[in-house]
């Protein structure tokens, strides 16, 4: 029986995605892609009567043509989404002798997320926001795009920008 080990953080990049750092960008002898990214993931909690802000760090191993394809957008402080699952590395230390660990994420799906932040990173035009999925599908690059099912009446609900409410809403 298989367990679940899922995970989805929203954060920003802590640097730059230098494709000439082998240790950030490289690719495997079998022609393989691998970033290796930072995300800092930012939370409040309440500490007595404040609300404290406390930053989490991800490393984030992102594999294959999702990798090439986000290579030019993935620059210091740009919101992404990182869908995917927890590894854990083990080896034994050459040094001390004792067993060392580090838990990552490798991501099966990326996001973009926000506009042009001025800092590089790039929003398509368009209206949609480039979304890049695991190698293992037939397309890498499918927009996730701002578009209604179909059926959708845009009226029904007010209109873009009305913010009229109905006034049988029951709360």
């Amino acid at each position: 029986m298989t367990d679940i080990n899922t995970v989805t953080i929203v954060g920003r990049l802590t640097r730059d995605l230098n494709g000439s750092d082998q240790r950030e960008y490289a690719f495997t002898p079998n022609g393989q892609a691998r970033a290796n990214i930072s995300i800092a993931v930012n939370r409040s909690r309440k500490q007595g009567d404040q609300w404290v802000d406390e930053a989490n760090f991800f490393n984030v191993t992102i594999w294959g043509k999702t990798a090439e394809n986000l290579l030019p957008y993935l620059k210091k402080g740009k919101q992404i989404c990182v869908e995917g699952y927890l590894k854990q590395d083990r080896w034994q230390d050459k040094t001390t002798g004792q067993t060392r660990s580090n838990v990552s994420i490798v991501a099966n799906n990326v996001q973009l997320l926000g506009g042009n932040t001025g800092n590089g990173g790039a929003q398509a035009s368009g209206g949609y926001t480039p979304r890049f999925q695991p190698q293992a599908q037939q397309n890498t690059f499918a927009p996730a795009q701002n578009s209604e099912p179909s059926g959708f009446d845009d009226q029904s609900f007010g209109g873009p920008g009305d913010a009229g409410f109905p006034d049988d809403i029951p709360f």
